[in-house]
């Protein structure tokens, strides 16, 4: 292993201990209890059809292209319904969500899609307007804050297969999905020691994602030939 990758993996640990204190210092931790509460309230609110309410959330999260982030959406349903429970609400709506973007994307074409995408994702990932290969798209919906909602009314202006792109769509979010629940659960629950590890893993992630950067665009333009 050589020093500058040495240094860039001290720097991205000494990061992540930053963000673990901050998350865990008062006004942080307040800030993101307080929003999720609010969200966790009013599903509760619809109880018994609270369960329904949650996954109809979920597929709108994806319809109007991320609005509500998915991370905060996920957690909720981690917190209400535990991880396993949680995890099957959130890949149900979600993958319903993410078919109906493709579908609506695929009918209506790129106007609709500039509506409901903004500027600035549309041109940066304009190198999939002609071709996405299934490998790439399947590596992207894998990585954390990747804005997958968007992306799924990208890929529906393509050729791609709408079964293939079901079968990303979900598997792709699975990792991230689970994560989310788990931490949901673990929050209601406080069970720190699991959140740190939650954040840890996402960090191990994030670091392999940074060390093979280049082979995973190398990936990518040999998908696109």
């Amino acid at each position: 292993m050589n020093k500058r990758l040495i240094i860039k993996i001290s720097v991205l640990a000494l990061l992540l201990i930053i963000g673990i204190k901050l998350f865990f210092s008062y006004h942080y931790y307040a800030y993101f209890a307080y929003y999720n509460q609010k969200l966790i309230a009013f599903i509760e609110s619809f109880h018994p059809y609270d369960d329904i309410v949650f996954i109809v959330i979920q597929i709108f999260q994806v319809l109007i292209a991320g609005l509500i982030p998915a991370e905060i959406s996920v957690f909720a349903g981690g917190y209400l319904y535990g991880p396993v429970v949680g995890t099957i609400y959130s890949t149900i709506g979600l993958s319903i969500g993410s078919w109906l973007a493709f579908l609506l994307s695929r009918t209506f074409g790129l106007p609709l899609v500039r509506k409901m995408v903004k500027s600035e994702l549309m041109e940066k990932y304009d190198h999939f307007m002609e071709a996405r290969g299934p490998l790439v798209s399947f590596i992207l919906f894998l990585i954390p804050g990747f804005p997958k909602a968007a992306f799924c009314y990208i890929i529906g202006l393509s050729k791609m297969n709408i079964w293939i792109f079901i079968g990303i769509s979900t598997f792709g979010r699975l990792f991230g999905t689970i994560l989310l629940s788990v931490s949901g659960d673990s929050f209601r629950a406080m069970r720190i020691a699991v959140l740190l590890i939650i954040l840890g893993l996402v960090a191990v992630f994030y670091l392999l994602v940074y060390i093979y950067r280049h082979k995973l665009l190398a990936m990518t333009k040999k998908q696109i030939k």
